[in-house]
Formats: structure tokens, sequence, C-alpha cells
């Protein structure tokens, strides 16, 4: 079982022997090599990523789409100038993640969907914008891999975040006229304000403000000084209520998943260090404090109550029921091409959509991201993303065991990362919020942030970890 699991998750794979006998990492890596040793900038090239990067994660939610595609053509540009100008030696191996190879996988099953696709030209546009988020996360994973440029960028999306939910406590202070309808006009909520801040949307906020949450909580252990720790401490506070004043129904799911497993790593995380009682019982104390919490705000406090139990309203909620008749459609839209999908993006759906949807329901997009996958890339399209997903939870493991045998303080960003990741999952469940820029960026930075910390199997003396082993096995 333990063999089977590790070849599953790559988590064995020989990534140099791989590497040595690939003609696409020949061909991309080294062409340019003798001009970048005589290249003042190339000398600074991680540096000037860094700054490309910090471009897109501050100014993400203040200005257009259109602007952060262009500064993702510019990270992109930079990434294959980097990459083809890296020495091919083996000290640069390290670059190439098993997670990378799944990514890649991903990408070639949306080529071949975009191929096949009934609408090739909307279907190749989307692909186009597909191929610049992947390669950002290749240049995040590159950058990352140095402790001071993670931390740096970091925290610029705490300071943005901050800035952000500073503008959407105001909204909820002095109020914000809806720029959508957002809450069932029948309902006793249909007066609450629901923040949007500098996004316009108060369910993008959400998803947006997801992993500022949980970084702010990793920065109090992270951040050194008692006045950066007040800081984080206040980050987190406000972070967390503009959250909550957006009565973002799959924001509160993805907050309560992130939390939950944030708090289970950080107890693992100190659990060497705690006496025998504490080390069996204080995570169902957490936990139970936690859960506890959450009752008493649903008992006492009639807004979050309101919006809670209209999750389980089913068609009675506006919200629920304008979701149902989407599926619906969308279940329609997978029976019809269930291997390859109808092609990647929102313009494909656009265009396929409407022959399926039910009168007055009509939708950019299927409102869960596991069936969006299904329906732009079939099952096979979906085996690969949940195939990169376990994959990824499984390095995210495997470098956090390694991380707390030295407790190296960097692993706490790789609690935050992995915690992150599982609340957007549960946020995307119900939504689609994924897709857009401020939070897609969000999650490839998640994803390159936990392939960041990978090691080879050589870097830990032959040894390695898994999901089903507390300690190291030989291999």
């Amino acid at each position: 079982m333990n063999l089977v699991w590790q070849r599953f998750t790559l988590s064995s794979l020989p990534v140099k022997q791989f590497l040595a006998t690939s003609y696409l990492h020949r061909f991309l890596v080294g062409q340019l090599s003798a001009w970048r040793q005589t290249s003042f900038l190339l000398q600074w090239g991680d540096i000037i990523a860094a700054a490309l990067l910090s471009l897109i994660y501050v100014l993400a939610p203040f200005v257009s789409s259109t602007l952060v595609g262009v500064l993702l053509i510019a990270c992109v540009g930079f990434w294959l100038l980097l990459t083809l100008s890296d020495e091919p030696s083996s000290s640069n191996n390290s670059l190439v993640t098993p997670i990378h190879l799944l990514v890649l996988l991903y990408w070639g099953i949306a080529a071949v969907a975009t191929a096949l696709s009934p609408v090739k030209k909307a279907a190749l546009t989307d692909l186009l914008t597909l191929t610049l988020y992947l390669l950002l996360f290749a240049l995040c994973a590159r950058v990352l891999r140095s402790p001071r440029l993670r931390s740096w960028i970091i925290n610029l999306y705490l300071s943005a975040s901050l800035v952000v939910s500073i503008y959407g406590m105001r909204q909820w202070r002095f109020g914000a006229p809806p720029l959508a309808t957002w809450v069932d006009p029948e309902s006793t909520l249909s007066k609450t304000t629901r923040v949007y801040s500098y996004l316009g949307n108060p369910n993008l906020l959400a998803g947006y403000l997801v992993p500022a949450v949980i970084f702010s909580l990793m920065a109090v252990f992270v951040w050194q000084g008692w006045a950066r720790k007040s800081l984080a401490v206040t980050t987190l506070c406000v972070n967390t209520a503009c959250l909550i004043f957006t009565y973002s129904r799959g924001g509160w799911i993805g907050l309560l998943v992130a939390v939950l497993v944030a708090t289970a790593l950080l107890v693992y995380w100190w659990s060497v260090q705690m006496p025998p009682f504490w080390r069996t019982w204080s995570l169902p104390i957490l936990l139970g404090g936690l859960i506890g919490v959450l009752l008493i705000a649903v008992l006492f406090v009639e807004p979050v109550r309101f919006r809670v139990l209209s999750i389980f309203a089913d068609r009675q909620d506006s919200s629920n029921n304008f979701r149902r008749n989407v599926w619906d459609a969308v279940f329609e839209m997978i029976r019809d091409r269930p291997i390859i999908g109808i092609g990647p993006g929102h313009n494909s759906f656009n265009k396929v959509y409407p022959l399926y949807q039910r009168p007055r329901y009509s939708a950019l997009s299927a409102y869960s991201i596991f069936l969006e996958v299904a329906v732009e890339m079939g099952f096979v399209g979906l085996a690969c993303f949940l195939w990169l997903i376990i994959v990824t939870i499984n390095t995210a493991f495997v470098q956090l065991r390694r991380l707390r045998q030295s407790a190296n303080v960097q692993g706490f960003w790789l609690i935050g990362a992995l915690a992150t990741l599982l609340g957007m999952l549960a946020h995307g469940t119900v939504d689609t919020i994924w897709f857009r820029p401020e939070v897609n960026t969000l999650w490839w930075l998640m994803v390159a942030l936990i392939a960041s910390y990978w090691t080879p199997l050589a870097a830990n003396q032959g040894q390695e970890l898994n999901l089903f082993n507390e300690e190291p096995t030989s291999n």
C-alpha cells in the first residue's frame, strides 16, 4: 500500500533522471546560458521576477482584469527568459517538481479539449488565458524557493489585503449600495449591507480574503518582535471581520475549513513539544472550542443564523434555487460530452450553456469549480485536476514533516498554504469566483508555495515521507 501511494503521488519519482531524458527540458533550458553570464540584469533575475510578481499581488484587487493580464504576460515572458538562460546543470533540477509535471499534464489535456471543442475559437482564447496562469505558477514556484523572497511576497499580499479590508469595514460602518442582487429580496436580510470593497462582489471579496485570514494567523508566529506581532494580530482581526461582513456563505464555508485545517496542523507542528495530555487532547479541545463559537454565533447572532440556515433551505432560497437550475443544465452538458468536455474557459461555456439553460437562468459559469472542470475538460480533465490536488497535498505533508524536525519557522507559511488551498476548494465547491484573476492568481500562488518547499530524494538522504507513515522509511 505504501509503495502504491508513493507511486500515485509521484513521491519517489526520480526527477533528475526524468529531466535528463526529457526533450522539452533540453529544448527550454540552457539555450541562452552563455548570454546570461555576460548580462548584468539577469544576474538579478529572481529579484526582478519577484518585483513582477509583487505588482500582480499588490495591484490585483484594485485594477482591471486587463491590466492583470498584461502583468501576467510580462511574468510569462520573463519566466521564459530565465528558463532559456538557466544553466542545464543538476543544480536546477529542484526547480521541477512532481507538481510541475501534473500542471503540464493538466495543460496538455486542456489543449486536447481545445482541439476537440465544438467552439474551437472561444476555447483557444481561454486556453491562452489558462496558459498564463499555469506559467505564473512556474515563475512563483521558482521565486518562492528563496525564504526571503517568499516572505516578501506574502507580506506584500497581506499589506494589500489590509487596505482592501479596511475599505470593506468602512462600507460596513457607513453602508454601501449593492451592485447586484446578492440577497434574496424576500428574506429578512434584504436590507443588510454586504461589503465588497474594491472588488465589486462580496463573494469575490470573501474568496480573496480567505488566504489573507490564514496567512495573517501564520504571521503571528513568523513575524518577530511585539510591534510586528501586533500588526499581524490587527491584520488578522480586520481581515476576518471583513470576510464575515461579506455574508458570503461560500466564503464562510471556506474560512471554516481553512481555520480547522490550520488549527489541526498547528497542533501537529507543536505536538512534539507537548506533554502527553495536551498531545492527546489539545486538538479536540481547540476544535470543540471553534465549533462552540460557531454554534453560539448561529444561535444568538441573527444575520449569521439566517445566512447559515439558508444553506439548508434548498430551493426556498433564491440563490440556492438559481444554482440548482444551473447545475441541472451543467449535468446535461457533462452527459453529452463526458470524456474531454467542451473546451477550457468561460467563453466556451457561454457559447454552449445557452443550448441547455433553463428559462431565465442564464449563467457565466457552472457555480462549482469541480463541475466547471468536468464541463470544460471532461472526466479526463477532472481526474487530472483531482490528481494534482492530491499530489500537492501529499507534498505539503511530506515537507511539513521535514520542516517540523528542524523547527524551521518557514513551516508556518507551508501550513498557511495547505490550509488556504483546502479552504479555497471548499468555497469553490459552490461558487466559481476561483476563476477570477484576483482569486486564481492566489490559488496558483498557494500551489507554487507548496511546490517551492519540495526537495529531491537525494536532499533527504534517501528517505521519503508519505501520508501513511509518521516516520521516514528507507527507499
